[in-house]
């Protein structure tokens, strides 16, 4: 046999071997997307270095902070809409910030000049979004690099702390074997637990950076890297227990046995004992950067997996290789990985946001509409707290023609951090609450919600802590009286129409009430319209008021802007 016969004949076997693993991989992710798993981190890092990702403008004045406010805003919607359910929101940039800091100067992507405030705190802002939308969100703090040497945030770091930054080539870092580090860097993160409802501080760059030379002792190194990560990590659950502490190494812990890390790991290059954190207990989650592709990634992936000791792994995928620039990666590779990933119960986390909701190469929209169909709850942190919430109560239907509304008796808050609210629908009764395609609405802070569209669901609600720990399940009651059927009070959004007084009522103001009794506005009962446009979207019933205070229910009003 010649040569070139060896080379068909060689070419056909890859060719069939390819073949075989594709229709498996397609059979399996046939079945895949049959699944939903309840619980997996489904992130974004969301970069302000430089408005990379946000803002796209600078604040100002009052109409550029509400443009980039919205912008944020219409970020956030993208990725509710694709059940993203973390944002890891860069919060430290290079040794400024964008809050308000008693410790470092204000970073300049918001307001376009260092050392200047945009006019509003951006931090707080996305908090409240991000919860508004049942979403969590993570402080990304940029740990050792503190800039340029001559930057804002290098320079004045430098004239408080003279022997903390060292200088390489034309930047700066934080010394990570000076014994002022870990106090310094563990200060900043407990600035922004104690002053924000942030989930969690998210850390980067927490090694001693590549361009250093550690020729000498290594483990003296990672222990100087370990006690940073364990100041943090003390300095954090101090304040608020519930508070994750994450983090983002290098991809690849070590070298395996059969394949080599290049040169390139967390362990060795970067001084990172990320897996001894895990098993030590002082990180919660991590999320490396596994912007890797092939033997580069899965062996690393499963090696990171293995040892979670029981923590949540989430996999880093390098989605700007997409780009024509960066790698031109076929969409089908990031696909793969993302298959992967869920198969073992591991989350994943696309950097950056940008090519995620541009839709490179179509990754939003597969994300969106085939991968990620429903709604999906952080892990549980259980080797935190175990003890779950008591469940709400009493569920209460309001129909009519175009929606329904649902309320519940609150959950009183047990201390630790606040409870919020998981819905579950379903055709059939009692709803399964295991089943995540039932899951209708997460982390809700109301004890309300609003729904549009299909008739004959049932529905039952949970209570859920900080911790991820969920409880036991209420399921709407099968009786008459509990539903109360009623056409609601017309409005658009902004004004709403009184109902004619007629002459049998006596009242002089309308009271709107949120669904658990709280008033929320009063109005004088004349004219043909009421002023609703400062109330929050939501269902509210409306009452008249008498002047010796004798309330009559007149309706319900949904509000949907």
């Amino acid at each position: 046999m010649k040569l070139s016969d060896h080379k068909s004949t060689a070419a056909i076997i890859i060719f069939l071997s390819l073949l075989s693993i594709i229709t498996h991989a397609r059979t399996e992710q046939g079945q895949l997307f049959l699944s939903a798993p309840k619980y997996e981190v489904r992130a974004v890092w969301l970069t302000t270095l430089g408005g990379l990702d946000w803002p796209h403008c600078h604040a100002t004045n009052i109409f550029s902070i509400e443009q980039q406010k919205q912008e944020l805003s219409d970020i956030l919607d993208k990725l509710k809409e694709a059940n993203i359910n973390t944002v890891l929101f860069q919060t430290r940039i290079r040794g400024t910030v964008i809050y308000p800091s008693a410790i470092e100067p204000w970073d300049e992507s918001c307001s376009g000049t260092a050392g200047k405030a945009p006019g509003y705190d951006p931090l707080a802002f996305a908090v409240e979004e991000c919860h508004k939308r049942g979403m969590e969100i993570q402080a990304w703090v940029v740990a050792i690099p503190v800039g340029k040497w001559n930057s804002l945030g290098c320079k004045t770091l430098r004239r408080k702390y003279p022997k903390l930054v060292v200088r390489k080539g034309n930047e700066g870092y934080i010394d990570p074997s000076n014994p002022l580090a870990a106090e310094y860097i563990s200060r900043i993160c407990a600035e922004i637990t104690s002053n924000y409802d942030v989930d969690g501080i998210h850390l980067d760059y927490i090694r001693y950076p590549e361009t250093w030379n550690l020729a000498g002792d290594k483990a003296k190194a990672r222990l100087n890297i370990t006690k940073i990560v364990r100041k943090i990590h003390t300095s954090i659950k101090e304040i608020k227990p519930w508070v994750k502490l994450s983090c983002a190494p290098i991809g690849k812990y070590s070298d395996l046995a059969r394949y080599s890390s290049n040169g390139w790991n967390a362990l060795s290059k970067g001084c990172q004992d990320a897996q001894g954190w895990l098993h030590d207990g002082i990180m919660d989650q991590i999320y490396p950067m596994m912007y890797f592709r092939g033997n580069q990634f899965y062996p690393f992936a499963m090696d990171w997996n293995e040892n979670s000791y029981g923590r949540t792994v989430v996999a880093g995928l390098g989605i700007y290789f997409l780009s024509s620039t960066e790698g031109n990666w076929p969409v089908s590779e990031v696909v793969r990985q993302m298959y992967s990933a869920r198969k073992n119960n591991m989350g994943y986390a696309f950097f950056r946001n940008r090519f995620f909701c541009d839709d490179m190469k179509g990754l939003y929209s597969f994300t969106k509409d085939r991968f990620n169909l429903y709604p999906a709850l952080i892990p549980p942190m259980t080797w935190v707290h175990k003890d779950k919430p008591s469940a709400p109560s009493y569920i209460r239907k309001i129909k009519n023609d175009d929606c329904e509304a649902i309320t519940w008796e609150a959950v009183t808050s047990n201390g630790n951090g606040g409870i919020t609210y998981n819905v579950y629908a379903s055709h059939t009764y009692p709803v399964n609450v295991d089943d995540a395609r039932n899951l209708i609405a997460q982390r809700r802070q109301e004890n309300y919600l609003t729904i549009k569209g299909e008739d004959n669901l049932f529905y039952a609600v949970t209570s859920m802590d900080r911790y991820g720990q969920e409880s036991s399940a209420v399921q709407e009651e099968h009786t008459a009286g509990n539903i109360i059927k009623t056409s609601f009070i017309p409005n658009d959004g902004s004004k709403m129409s009184l109902p004619d007084k007629g002459y049998w009522l006596d009242a002089d103001y309308i009271m709107i009430k949120s669904l658990v009794g709280t008033i929320v506005a009063t109005y004088p009962y004349k004219g043909k319209y009421a002023d609703i446009s400062k109330l929050d979207e939501g269902c509210y019933t409306v009452y008249s008021l008498n002047s010796k205070g004798t309330a009559h229910r007149l309706g319900f009003i949904l509000i949907k802007r």
